[in-house]
């Protein structure tokens, strides 16, 4: 009777080895879905950046000797998603029901391409020089207000969405009805 048991014992591991072996697939397949989930945003700005150089006499006057104004333009873009590596995937092939819990969206990228950056001199002498550093900080000020100000009309929330829909579909084709949360 033992050796029975044994002998159709392996079946049934198997039948559970089959299901979790299809959850990790479907789990692998969004994974390297998870690119097309992301949400882009593509932008340009300009920035007026201006210094002052200036020296102090008594009295507490500062006379202004250089002024520089610069005009910086540059591209750049944002993108928004999820970790699809953080999946929590619950399968039921006999109902064919699944359970989908992700990580909320958050903010993947924020790149600004330089290397296609234009800078305009406005105003400037000679005894005025502009630190490139000047000009990256200020493109990075304007980077993470763009951010913000992204994220406040909702551009998460529009990830978040575009995340759900690619997941549900995913899953009805094949042949599964999907809750999708988010935590």
């Amino acid at each position: 009777m033992i050796g029975f048991f044994i002998y159709t014992n392996p079946e049934m591991f198997a039948e559970k080895t089959n299901k979790a072996s299809e959850a990790a697939l479907v789990k692998e397949s969004l994974v390297e879905l998870s690119e097309w989930t992301t949400l882009k945003y593509e932008y340009e700005n300009v920035i007026v950046s201006r210094t002052n150089k200036t020296f102090s006499l008594p009295g507490d006057n500062d006379i202004k000797y250089a002024e520089t104004i610069k005009l910086i333009e540059y591209s750049g873009y944002l993108k928004a998603g999820t970790n699809l590596k953080e999946i929590q995937l619950t399968l039921d092939e006999e109902t064919k029901q699944a359970s989908v819990i992700l990580p909320k969206s958050q903010i993947l990228d924020n790149v600004a391409e330089t290397e296609k950056m234009k800078v305009e001199d406005i105003k400037g002498n000679i005894l005025s020089d502009y630190p490139t550093q000047t000009i990256i900080d200020e493109i990075n000020s304007n980077k993470k207000q763009l951010e913000e100000e992204k994220i406040n009309q909702g551009f998460l929330k529009e990830a978040n969405k575009r995340i759900e829909v690619m997941i549900t579909d995913f899953f009805n084709s094949r042949g599964y009805v999907v809750s999708v949360e988010f935590h």
